[in-house]
C-alpha cells in the first residue's frame, strides 16, 4: 500500500510547524487515473463529499420533477448549509409542500453554523431544530423520493428503498462493491470506497449532459445546481461557495467531514477525490485549492483563493506569525 503524502504545511517564521498527510486521485472520464497522490486504493468513508450521489435517485426517480424542485432546492439536496435563512424557509417550505414538518426529519437538531440565526433562537429562547441540521435538505430529498415511492418507515434504515437506491447508485458509479458503511452524523448511511471509485463516480458526474438518457441527465442537472447555487451548498464564508464563485460556477466540489473533498470539473470531463488522513479541514481545503489550480480551473491569484493557498496565518493583534501552503508534491 503507498504511504499518504505531505499535502499541507504550516509554517511560523522560517520553522515548518506542522504538515497534513493524505491521498488525492484525479480520474478522467473513461475512469482512467490521471493524476494520483498517496494511495489511489486507500478506502475511505466520504461523508457528506458523497451527497450528490445521495441525491442521485431523487432526481433519476422522477420524484425531484413530480415534487416541482428547483435548481436551488437540488442544490440544496447536496448540501452540507449553514443553516442561514435562505436554507432553512427552503426547507421549511419544501418540508410544507410534501406534507411533511420538521419532526419528520431524522437528521437531528443542530445549533446552526449562521452565528446571526443562532443568536435570534437564544435571544428569542427558540429551539435548535431538525431544519437547522446541515444536512436538512438532504433528508428532505429523502423523505420527497419515500414519499414518491410509496415508502414509508425510517428512510435511514438500509433495508429502505430510499437507502437501497443510494446504495445501488453509490456502486455503479464508483464501479465498486462498498465494503462497508458507517452512520453519518445526520444518522443516515455513508459508503465506504477507494478515493479511486469516487473519482471515477466524480467524474461520470464531470462528464454527464443533459439529453444523454435519464442518468446522465439527472448527474447534469445536480452538478450544474451545486455550481450555480453555491450559496445553497455551504453557505457564506465557506470554502465550497468561495471557490466555486472562484471558478465563474463553472465547476462543482463539496466538502465532507473529517477532511474529505471532491470536485466535478465539467470542461475538462475530470473527478477529484482528496482525503487529509488527520482530518483537518485546513488542509483539505488548501490541497482541494492547489489541485484545482494544478487542472488549470482556479486562478490562484483570485482574492477567494488566496485565502486557501499561501493563507497567512495571523495572531489575535492582526499580525502575521505564518502562512498556510500547499506542499511541493502537489506542484
Amino acid at each position: 500500500m503507498t504511504k499518504a503524502v505531505p499535502m499541507t504545511e504550516i509554517w511560523r517564521g522560517d520553522i515548518l510547524e506542522s504538515m497534513h498527510s493524505g491521498h488525492a486521485v484525479v480520474c478522467n472520464a473513461d475512469g482512467d487515473i490521471v493524476h494520483a497522490w498517496g494511495d489511489p486504493d486507500a478506502i475511505v468513508l466520504p461523508r457528506s463529499s458523497s451527497k450528490m450521489i445521495q441525491a442521485l435517485p431523487l432526481v433519476e426517480s422522477g420524484a425531484a420533477d413530480a415534487a416541482g424542485l428547483s435548481e436551488q432546492h437540488l442544490a440544496l439536496a447536496c448540501a452540507s448549509h449553514n443553516g442561514s435563512a435562505i436554507h432553512n424557509d427552503m426547507v421549511n417550505a419544501w418540508l410544507a409542500a410534501q406534507g411533511f414538518g420538521d419532526e419528520d426529519l431524522i437528521c437531528g437538531p443542530q445549533e446552526p453554523r449562521d452565528i446571526g440565526i443562532r443568536d435570534a433562537l437564544i435571544r428569542c429562547n427558540d429551539p435548535v431544530c431538525r431544519v437547522h441540521n446541515n444536512c436538512s435538505g438532504k433528508h428532505t430529498g429523502f423523505l420527497t423520493l419515500s414519499k414518491h415511492l410509496g415508502a414509508g418507515g425510517n428512510y435511514t434504515d438500509m433495508d429502505h428503498p430510499v437507502q437501497k437506491a443510494v446504495l445501488a447508485a453509490h456502486e455503479e458509479l464508483t464501479h465498486e462493491t462498498s465494503t462497508g458503511y458507517g452512520i453519518d452524523g445526520c444518522s443516515a448511511p455513508n459508503h465506504a470506497s477507494t478515493l479511486k471509485g469516487m473519482a471515477r463516480a466524480m467524474a461520470f458526474y464531470a462528464a454527464a449532459r443533459e439529453g444523454n438518457g435519464t442518468r446522465e441527465t439527472a448527474a447534469a442537472r445536480l452538478r450544474t445546481a451545486m455550481a450555480k447555487h453555491p450559496e445553497y451548498v455551504a453557505g457564506e464564508g465557506r470554502a465550497c461557495t468561495n471557490l466555486m464563485r472562484a471558478m465563474g460556477h463553472s465547476v462543482a466540489i463539496k466538502t465532507g467531514a473529517e477532511a474529505y473533498f471532491v470536485a466535478m470539473l465539467p470542461e475538462q470531463k475530470l473527478g477529484v477525490a482528496l482525503k487529509i488522513i488527520d482530518g483537518a479541514t485546513r488542509a483539505s481545503e488548501n490541497a482541494l485549492a492547489a489541485i484545482l489550480v494544478k487542472l488549470g480551473v482556479l486562478d490562484p491569484k483570485h482574492p477567494e483563493a488566496q485565502k486557501y493557498l499561501d493563507a497567512p496565518i495571523r495572531n489575535w493583534d492582526g499580525l502575521q506569525t505564518g502562512v498556510m501552503r500547499a506542499a511541493s508534491t502537489l506542484s
